[in-house]
């Protein structure tokens, strides 16, 4: 009886511990791996980069030579592969959709849509990069923003995984108060506030789970 009751706790305990959050490098790679094969993406080797600020990027330098980064950061706010996977396949979106141009080397989507302010302290966080105050000028438009969350969703749903997925990702964000918000100016101004984006990807989720 005694060791049923520990092992009820074990699950409980590990249960909400994974409620928190912090996906491994396994995982990363792993749905990396199904959405890029999904897209016919080509593979390489995912970057890690030592940044508490959550955010993932394609080094973009031409549709032949590019880099994929993941930040410690966001590793700790996601729970899930399916989460990884939809972020992932936004920043595949933006490729395929042509939303890169010369020069631009990263998409800073969604540490605008993590709010750059820091939380506590109300400075502009320095993430991977040192890019600070060009973040609003190397970022995406919000129609640009909207298109790559309707391209990963439909990828995650073609590459087998939960169409909430990015949903969740974006929840991930608000839940750990990473939100912009509607009618900021400078910087946010060209992004979605998060509470629009959650409600289009949910759109998105419901249009192809009825489209399987």
């Amino acid at each position: 009886m005694i060791r049923k009751i520990l092992s009820a706790i074990i699950l409980v305990l590990m249960s909400c511990a994974g409620s928190y959050g912090e996906i491994t490098k396994q995982t990363v790679e792993t749905a990396f791996t199904r959405i890029a094969k999904a897209d016919g993406f080509k593979a390489v080797p995912v970057n890690y980069e030592n940044d508490s600020s959550p955010n993932a990027w394609v080094a973009f330098k031409s549709k032949d030579d590019y880099s994929i980064h993941v930040t410690t950061g966001l590793m700790k706010i996601l729970n899930t592969e399916d989460e990884m996977a939809g972020v992932w396949g936004h920043e595949i979106g933006h490729v395929r959709l042509g939303h890169y141009t010369k020069g631009m080397l990263r998409n800073v989507g969604w540490n605008v849509a993590g709010k750059i302010l820091e939380r506590k302290t109300g400075k502009i966080a320095q993430t991977a990069g040192n890019i600070g105050m060009n973040l609003a000028e190397n970022g995406f438009s919000r129609r640009q923003e909207t298109q790559s969350d309707e391209y990963g969703v439909k990828l995650l749903v073609k590459a087998g995984y939960n169409p909430m997925g990015l949903y969740n990702a974006m929840k991930a964000f608000k839940d750990n108060g990473y939100g912009s918000q509607s009618g900021i100016v400078n910087w946010f101004s060209s992004h979605p506030a998060t509470d629009d984006r959650l409600k289009n990807l949910a759109a998105f989720a419901e249009k192809y789970r009825k489209a399987r």
